[in-house]
C-alpha cells in the first residue's frame, strides 16, 4: 500500500478529520483532540513509569508535539496510534534517563481526579473475596511492570488500548509478527509471576 493509499484508507476517521480541521487552522479541534486522548495518553505514561508529576509533565510535552507537528501531519495511521507513538517514545527516553522505581500503591489516573480501579462494589462480594481480588489486580500490575520495556509497551497497548496487531506494529516501529513474538514471550514471562492466576490469564 502506497502512501497516497494509505491517507485515504484513514480519511473516513472522525480523529484524523479534526486533525485535518486542526491543520486547517481551527484551534478547537485540536481542544477536542486533546479532551479526547489526553486520559488515555496519561493512563498509557503512567503505567510506564508510575511516577505522577512525570506523567503529567510527559503527557503535556506529547500534545506540545502534536501541535508543533500539525503542518507535517499526514494521515498514515490512527490517530491514536500516532499519538500513542509520540507518548511511548517521550516515555522510553525518560525511562533510559532516570529509570525509575515502579510504585505499586499510586493510583490510576483519569482526566479530571484520580482513576478509581474497576472492581466490584465491596459490599457485593465476601471481604475474603474483595482481597482476593485486589491481590490478584496488584499481582498482575506488578507482573507486567516487571516485563522488558518493549515487552511492557505491546503488552500495555495490547491489553488496556486495545489495539490490533497492527497498530501496535505501527506505534513500536516493528512488524506485525515481531508483535506477536513479543506478546507471546510477555505472555510465558507473565505466567512465571502469576502462576496462581494461571487459569486466569488473557490471552493478548
Amino acid at each position: 500500500m502506497n502512501s497516497h493509499e494509505s491517507s485515504n484508507l484513514y480519511l473516513q476517521d472522525p480523529d484524523v478529520k479534526l486533525m485535518l480541521t486542526f491543520q486547517q487552522g481551527d484551534k478547537a479541534a485540536f481542544e477536542a483532540l486533546m479532551r479526547k486522548f489526553y486520559p488515555r495518553v496519561l493512563n498509557f505514561i503512567f503505567r510506564m513509569i508510575a511516577q505522577r508529576d512525570t506523567a503529567e509533565d510527559l503527557t503535556q510535552e506529547v500534545f506540545v508535539r502534536v501541535y508543533k507537528s500539525v503542518e507535517r501531519y499526514r494521515p498514515q495511521a490512527h490517530i491514536s496510534t500516532w499519538i500513542l507513538t509520540i507518548a511511548r517514545n517521550l516515555t522510553l527516553n525518560e525511562l533510559r534517563r532516570h529509570q525509575p522505581a515502579v510504585s505499586l500503591d499510586a493510583p490510576l489516573m483519569g482526566e479530571d481526579s484520580d482513576m478509581q480501579r474497576q472492581l466490584t462494589d465491596p459490599r457485593s462480594v465476601g471481604a475474603d473475596e474483595e482481597l482476593i481480588r485486589q491481590e490478584k489486580v496488584e499481582a498482575i500490575k506488578e507482573a507486567i511492570a516487571s516485563l522488558p520495556e518493549n515487552q511492557r509497551t505491546a503488552v500495555l497497548l495490547r491489553r488496556y488500548e486495545e489495539f490490533s496487531y497492527e497498530q501496535i506494529a505501527q506505534t513500536m516501529n516493528l512488524s506485525v509478527e515481531a508483535v506477536k513474538s513479543l506478546l507471546s514471550r510477555a505472555k510465558e514471562n507473565l505466567k512465571v509471576n502469576l502462576r496462581k492466576y494461571s487459569k486466569n490469564n488473557e490471552t493478548f
